[in-house]
């Protein structure tokens, strides 16, 4: 594609971001879209990501994405949030509306997207989710409203998974919830259906860690590790190794991005289902 003055500029910001696929994913929807817009990541230090808002304003930016560790913190940035993203507190979509930065969360939806795919319901199952990060927000914000029974929150920091307890009780108040710390004593693990790892433990440079030991759970249950690099975590190769039926994070990733696309685009967004396998094969030639 070639670089014009009126080019439209999206982009990634977080921290670290230098193993980001999005890029990846954003330029060649771009491309397929024949449209003059480009899409990089920018890795930002907490203390300049009010000075990166302004700049990205000032430029008239289209919209941009938020990772880690940003979230939660952008939101006093931002001129508005979606109804969602005000329910859920966190915010991974930003759309420049008219000069006024809107932020959206398709995360959730995006996680969820997966098992819709793979026709699983999720309606009165029982989850575990490790991790009480903003990807964890917008996972269990979106189970809530999707019915599941019960919700259970590991977390290395228990004050951390209290506020997402009351976050998930404030949408669903009939969901039973519980917290534990990451050796999840008491925990009943027979009775999990669904783990979901939101956490980085299993990434750079943590690739040779687990974030829970499997053992007590069932070979019936789910694994989900919303880590797509490397493809396999130790987690992933672990269930594998009793059973289970595992998911890695490509498909979120992909889903979520399409959801942003489809918010930048007014929700016109001509995307098809060759589009969309030929995104998932050039993405995992990406991932080891």
């Amino acid at each position: 594609m070639e670089i014009t003055y009126n080019t439209k500029l999206y982009s990634l910001i977080g921290n670290p971001i230098y193993k980001s696929l999005s890029p990846i994913i954003h330029n060649n929807i771009f491309k397929n879209l024949n449209e003059n817009s480009i899409y990089l990541a920018f890795d930002i230090l907490e203390d300049d990501l009010k000075s990166t808002i302004e700049g990205f304003k000032s430029m008239k930016i289209g919209g941009f994405n938020v990772t880690i560790p940003y979230k939660k913190s952008i939101i006093k940035f931002l001129d508005d949030l979606s109804v969602d993203a005000k329910i859920i507190g966190a915010v991974n979509t930003i759309k420049n509306q008219n000069g006024k930065l809107i932020g959206y969360n398709t995360d959730g939806q995006g996680f969820l997207q997966t098992f819709h795919n793979h026709d699983i319901s999720v309606e009165n199952k029982n989850v575990l989710i490790l991790g009480s990060g903003g990807a964890a927000y917008g996972i269990a914000t979106t189970l809530a409203m999707n019915d599941v029974s019960n919700i259970y929150i590991a977390n290395r920091t228990l004050e951390n998974a209290v506020i997402l307890e009351e976050n998930i009780k404030k949408i669903n108040k009939n969901i039973s919830t519980k917290i534990f710390d990451l050796n999840l004593n008491g925990l009943y693990k027979e009775n999990i259906h669904i783990i979901i790892n939101t956490t980085a433990v299993g990434m750079y440079p943590l690739e040779n860690m687990v974030p829970v030991e499997l053992n007590g759970f069932s070979k019936n249950a789910i694994v989900y590790d919303i880590i797509y690099k490397p493809k396999e975590t130790k987690l992933i190769k672990e269930a594998k190794t009793k059973g289970m039926t595992t998911f890695n994070g490509i498909p979120m990733l992909l889903n979520q991005a399409i959801l942003s696309q489809s918010i930048w685009h007014n929700g016109d967004l001509k995307i098809n289902t060759r589009d969309v396998r030929e995104l998932e094969g050039i993405l995992d030639t990406y991932v080891e």
